[in-house]
C-alpha cells in the first residue's frame, strides 16, 4: 500500500453527492477559503489539479469549492490527535459536518475523525509504531469486523521479524481505505465500486501558502531534522540462500 491523504472537509450532510456534483469554483472564491482556513497567511496561486492529489506538498493548500461543501488538501490540516483541531477550523465548522482524513503509508499511520455541529463525535488515529494515539467515540460500522478480529495482518515473508506479530489488530491502512470510501466516497486503492466518486472529476485550485514570518517552517525543519536524527544510520538487508531477508556490511555492497 502507498497511499497518502491529507484531507479536511467542511460539508452541509454526506460529502459524496457534493463531489459526485462538482463544478469547479472561481479562483477568488477558492482563495478566499483558503484564507478562512490559514488567516494572515501569505496565499499565492499555484496551479489547477484534482482531488487525486491527495496530500500535497508542504506549504501548500488544495481547495475544491462546491455546493454545500468545501474540501481542503493540506498535511497541516491532519493532526496525530485529531481532537485538537483548531478553534477557528471549528467556528468554521458551526452548523456543519468537518470530516479529516489522515494516511501515510512510509509508517502506516491513519487518522481520521468526525465533527458534527463542532461536536466530536469520532476520532481514531493510530500507527504500528505509536499504537492507538486517539480513540474517541462510537466505532462506525465499517469499522467494527477490524475491531472484531475479522482484517489481521499476515506477516511478510523473509522479513527478520515476520514471526513477530503486527502490533495492531489490522492493518491501518486497509481501515483507512474503507474511511476514506465512506467519510469521502472514493478509494485511492483498490476496485472502485458503483458510485464512488472519480476524483480525477474533481477539480481543485493549489496555493502556496506559507507563514510570513517564517516560523512555521522553521518548526517544520527542526522536526525533520530530528526525525532524521532518530532513524540511525543505514541498514542494508540482503535475500540469503534460505530465502530470508539478512543485514550485512553496507561494505559488502
Amino acid at each position: 500500500m502507498g497511499a497518502k491523504t491529507a484531507l479536511l472537509a467542511f460539508v452541509d450532510g454526506d460529502l459524496r453527492p457534493a463531489l459526485l456534483g462538482a463544478v469547479p469554483a472561481a479562483r477568488a472564491e477558492a482563495r478566499q477559503a483558503v484564507r478562512r482556513i490559514h488567516p494572515g497567511y501569505q496565499v499565492e496561486w499555484d496551479e489547477e489539479t484534482t482531488l487525486d492529489d491527495t496530500n500535497p506538498a508542504d506549504d501548500v493548500t488544495n481547495v475544491a469549492v462546491l455546493a454545500g461543501a468545501e474540501i481542503f488538501g493540506d498535511r497541516r490540516l491532519v493532526l496525530d490527535r485529531p481532537s485538537e483541531l483548531p478553534q477557528h477550523l471549528l467556528a468554521l465548522g458551526a452548523g456543519r459536518r468537518i470530516v479529516m482524513h489522515g494516511m501515510h503509508s512510509a509508517v502506516d499511520w491513519l487518522c481520521f475523525a468526525v465533527w458534527e455541529d463542532g461536536r466530536l463525535v469520532r476520532s481514531l488515529s493510530l500507527s504500528p509504531d505509536s499504537g492507538i494515539v486517539e480513540n474517541i467515540g462510537e466505532p462506525y460500522a465499517f469499522e467494527l469486523p477490524y475491531w472484531a478480529g475479522e482484517h489481521p495482518v499476515d506477516p511478510e515473508s523473509g522479513w527478520p521479524d515476520d514471526d513477530e506479530p503486527y502490533p495492531l489488530p489490522f492493518h491501518p491502512l486497509e481501515l483507512g481505505e474503507d474511511a476514506l470510501r465512506e467519510l469521502f466516497g472514493f478509494v485511492l486503492e483498490g476496485m472502485p465500486e458503483p458510485g464512488d466518486v472519480d476524483v480525477t472529476d474533481v477539480h481543485m485550485h493549489s496555493f502556496r501558502v506559507t507563514d510570513p514570518t517564517g516560523a512555521e517552517q522553521a518548526a517544520r525543519e527542526a522536526e525533520y531534522a530530528r526525525i532524521r536524527a532518530a532513524m540511525g544510520p543505514p541498514r542494508l538487508f540482503r535475500v540469503g540462500p534460505d530465502g530470508r531477508l539478512h543485514e550485512v556490511g553496507l561494505d559488502e555492497r
